[in-house]
């Protein structure tokens, strides 16, 4: 079984990849391509099946959405984790409802 992974820990493990020519304009335009690949999969509705590849899946192109996502966090030295945090405060203010990283909140 594999252990669970954090965003914080995925940015690490990312971030030890030797990426060649790192530019928030490449990496901005690849994840452009993959939203692309994605919406395509995604209106088709492409799903993994049960002991057949990933690929051309919503499961592939979602992970490749979060790659981009996540190379563009650490270019520019952004902690994902975080911002996941301070953007649910802003959005508890936003929509008038209870923080959902809170226990009492949890399903």
């Amino acid at each position: 079984m594999k252990k669970e992974l954090s965003i914080k820990e995925l940015q690490k493990c990312i971030k030890n990849i030797n990426h060649k020519n790192n530019s928030n304009e490449k990496y901005m335009l690849k994840l452009m391509e993959e939203v692309g690949e994605l919406a395509e999969v995604v209106r088709k509705n492409k799903r993994m099946e049960a002991g057949k590849t990933i690929k051309g899946s919503i499961e592939e192109e979602l992970q490749d959405v979060l790659y981009y996502i996540i190379c563009i966090a650490n270019l520019n030295n952004i902690d994902l984790q975080e911002c996941i945090y301070l953007k649910e405060e802003i959005n508890c203010q936003k929509y008038n409802r209870k923080n959902m990283f809170e226990n009492d909140y949890e399903k």
